[in-house]
């Protein structure tokens, strides 16, 4: 029996709150759905949503330990978003001082993608669909 329906959010944890919300929300667009101060752990929980979809909680946390990203580590590997045009993506990004890797080509399905990174060096793919 099939369970799962579908992915109902991602959680991150960042170094620096306003770094990453102004990030997510400024330069990604995300929407602010709700944020909520947890004074009892010294930390926000902002609620972010894409298009009417909740897709992320982003957490701070009073010094968070590093987790280590690149090369290949165990874990998380990335997040990806589906785009309809990665040159177009890349250029508004660009102007928001944000640059990505080269676009590659996914070898089995032959679409473009590329790689950048937040604030805190999580890997976020574009994926042209």
């Amino acid at each position: 029996m099939q369970f799962l329906q579908s992915i109902h959010h991602i959680a991150i944890i960042c170094s620096d709150y306003e770094k990453s919300k102004r990030f997510y929300t400024e330069i990604l667009g995300f929407k602010i759905d709700r944020e909520v101060l947890r004074s009892e752990r010294e930390s926000y929980k902002l609620d972010l949503s894409l298009n009417g979809q909740y897709c992320i909680e982003l957490f701070s946390f009073p010094n968070p330990p590093k987790r280590p990203s690149r090369p290949e580590s165990c874990g998380l590997r990335h997040i990806a978003f589906q785009v309809a045009n990665v040159q177009e993506c890349i250029a508004t990004l660009n102007q928001k001082g944000i640059f990505p890797e080269p676009i590659r080509t996914d070898e089995f399905t032959g679409k473009k993608f590329t790689f950048f990174a937040d604030p805190d060096d999580l890997p976020i793919e574009l994926y042209e669909m």
